[in-house]
């Protein structure tokens, strides 16, 4: 049984920095592809970073330049360090683990998904 627990979010001003973390337990954490994503309110999810089993990333526009996602396989957890946020970085951000396959920012091939945590940026 995989667990995402997604941890690291608050209030934050603009121009501040957040890391959020997402703790795995399960199968073998080095197999999955892993993505951040999010939801503002009255939005769709939408894609933020994705990491590859082999480390290689993709960013949305949006946070290119601003967001790092990184992975440290040995503790089973994957990061999103967020800098210079600003108010519409607001959302719900979800952690996703994708079972082998080609990393992707489309959330539909995502397999399991954590909980979520709240990110608020106040301007």
């Amino acid at each position: 049984q995989v667990q995402l627990v997604e941890s690291g979010g608050g209030l934050v001003q603009a121009g501040g920095s957040l890391k959020l973390s997402c703790a795995y337990s399960g199968r073998t954490f080095s197999l999955y592809n892993m993505g951040w994503f999010r939801q503002a309110p009255g939005k769709e999810r939408e894609s933020v970073a994705s990491i590859a089993r082999s480390g290689g990333t993709i960013y949305a526009d949006s946070v290119k330049g601003r967001f790092l996602i990184s992975r440290d396989d040995d503790n089973n957890t994957v990061y999103l360090l967020m800098n210079n946020l600003k108010p519409e970085d607001t959302a719900v951000y979800y952690c996703a683990a994708d079972w082998l396959g080609v990393v992707t920012a489309t959330s539909s091939e995502y397999d399991y998904w954590g909980q979520g945590t709240q990110v608020t940026v106040s301007s």
